[in-house]
């Protein structure tokens, strides 16, 4: 099943909650919440108050992907304030393993995410432990960068990995996600798109249903 994330990174934060009625509106299930502490990426984005309150308003599922310094600090903080599913970087912890089991302790899903530069085999020790895989089309930290086609070989290469292994784990892709190359990721093994600016940006219904339908 294809699933469409739309990244709230890229949203009108003045007219936040418009944006994800309208994400509910045209039948997308989840919604990607990119949190950025400054530290392990060089932006600052929003954290759990932001989430709180979203998830106060909305029956969508919260894909929430974790750029932050050691992350087994707030597992429970996020599961607490509505995160669904908790997605971290391998590059920015030594405790990997003891995430993964606190994530599932909470009974939330769990995702681990690999940088552009990272290889694919740095995530196969984790791949029966997971729900999710992000790989990241972009270096991690900013919108509206252009898609690393080299990052859609790992997805090709880890699609092979978890159909050689029988898994059930969804694929997910993030950054430079356009119109003109979401097939090109849905083609190499991706299941999950992370759209920002491409959602967001000038007509956001007409975006949404012109990638419901490119994705099914």
């Amino acid at each position: 099943m294809n699933i469409l994330s739309p990244s709230i990174l890229s949203a009108d934060f003045w007219n936040l909650s418009e944006n994800i009625g309208k994400v509910e509106q045209g039948g997308v299930p989840w919604l990607h919440i990119d949190v950025m502490d400054g530290v392990f990426v060089p932006s600052i984005s929003y954290g759990m108050p932001v989430i709180k309150c979203i998830d106060r308003r909305t029956d969508l599922f919260l894909d929430v992907h974790l750029m932050i310094d050691r992350p087994e600090r707030y597992v429970k903080e996020f599961a607490e304030c509505g995160a669904d599913l908790i997605n971290f970087h391998l590059e920015s912890t030594q405790k990997a393993e003891e995430i993964i089991q606190a994530v599932r302790a909470l009974g939330k899903k769990v995702g681990i995410t690999i940088k552009p530069g990272t290889p694919v085999s740095a995530a196969e020790p984790f791949l029966e432990q997971v729900d999710m895989v992000l790989v990241m089309t972009v270096e991690p930290g900013f919108a509206g960068q252009k898609l690393i086609p080299e990052c859609l070989e790992k997805v090709r290469r880890l699609r092979s990995f978890v159909r050689s292994r029988g898994l059930d784990l969804d694929i997910e892709v993030d950054g430079g996600i356009y119109l003109d190359n979401v097939e090109q990721a849905l083609e190499a093994g991706a299941n999950v798109i992370v759209a920002g600016s491409s959602i967001f940006r000038n007509d956001v219904s007409g975006n949404i249903s012109k990638f419901m339908e490119l994705m099914n």
